[in-house]
């Protein structure tokens, strides 16, 4: 039950109200480049440094300064009565383009592309289905058949989900001995950032990336290189081309992007090619069984529906579409 104080004043509303104001102010000094410029800079800069660098509006940048500050995104000392920023050491790990657990690319895709979706959220609920084609003029099935809009969309989702696999790949493949499959399919595999977090653990172990062709040549182009051993790619579509037989598949952040026909579509074909005593590890963000939450869950099926056809979904959802794919034990 809510307590009188939260009827009286209602704080939490009121951090939902700015939660977008909040967000856009980060992605905006990440697009501008201002924690860049401080981190090469070195040394704490004044409001018309920066402004004059990156040729903006000196009260606008001020107040874009000040606010990360608040955030607590950039440190500010006075002296000799003019403020000078510099940037947090959050700041300096997470949002410098060139840290390498950078979260750069993640704002800007978000930023660029989702922010620009959520727009349109209220016509997702009534339509139910994405509203790419209101955002950006892109029908869905032309979105799906290319993937990106662009080559620099493409590399910022990459880029995103790179820095993912960077932080938290090796608690995701730890959380199971992967160790009795030596040849594992990652379907969907992008960036190859979790392909290089499973070898790195299991040596012995080959993965082979299929992907889209288009995907395939960004990754050997911007992320993989020659000595990341045991790591291969396989242009396709896993929808429409076969899947070559493996001991293990993975599909991480995939099935969510997809309704439940083309779930079992895909399934079925794993459960086909899977050899005997292989399996599919599936790495999704999941709701509660009761829907309760968590909250993080709740708003990526709500991103799910503006930008896809998918959602996410909880254990037990998971489990009846492994089920009806032939799959029978589950961990």
């Amino acid at each position: 039950m809510s307590s009188v104080k939260d009827l009286d004043y209602p704080q939490k509303l009121f951090e939902y109200i700015d939660g977008f104001l909040v967000s856009k102010t980060m992605f905006t000094a990440c697009e501008l480049g201002i924690f860049d410029l401080l981190y090469k800079a070195n040394e704490p800069l004044s409001t018309l440094d920066i402004s004059t660098y990156l040729a903006t509006s000196y009260d606008g940048t001020d107040r874009l300064l000040n606010a990360c500050v608040g955030l607590k995104l950039l440190n500010v000392a006075i002296k000799n009565n003019e403020a000078l920023f510099s940037n947090t050491d959050l700041s300096n790990i997470y949002l410098v383009k060139s840290s390498p657990r950078s979260l750069h690319h993640m704002m800007m895709y978000y930023s660029q592309t989702i922010y620009m979706c959520w727009h349109f959220l209220p016509d997702a609920i009534r339509e139910g289905k994405s509203q790419y084609e209101r955002a950006f003029g892109v029908s869905s099935e032309v979105l799906f058949s290319a993937l990106y809009r662009s080559e620099e969309e493409m590399v910022h989702f990459m880029h995103s989900m790179d820095s993912i696999w960077k932080i938290c790949g090796k608690d995701v493949i730890a959380a199971f001995d992967l160790s009795a499959f030596n040849e594992i399919y990652d379907l969907g595999g992008c960036s190859g950032a979790l392909a290089k977090q499973i070898v790195s653990v299991y040596p012995s172990s080959t993965v082979t990336i299929l992907d889209l062709p288009n995907v395939v040549q960004t990754a050997k182009k911007h992320f993989i290189s020659d000595g990341d051993a045991n790591i291969s790619f396989h242009e396709g579509d896993f929808f429409n081309d076969p899947i070559p037989e493996a001991d293990l598949y993975i599909m991480a952040r995939i099935i969510h992007d997809w309704a439940e026909d083309k779930c079992l579509q895909l399934l079925n074909k794993l459960y086909k090619s899977c050899r005997s005593g292989g399996g599919v590890l599936i790495i999704e963000a999941l709701l509660n069984e009761d829907r309760s939450g968590p909250l993080t869950s709740q708003s990526y099926s709500l991103n799910m529906l503006v930008q896809t056809e998918g959602k996410e979904r909880t254990p037990s959802e998971y489990r009846k579409l492994l089920a009806e794919s032939g799959f029978r034990e589950f961990k």
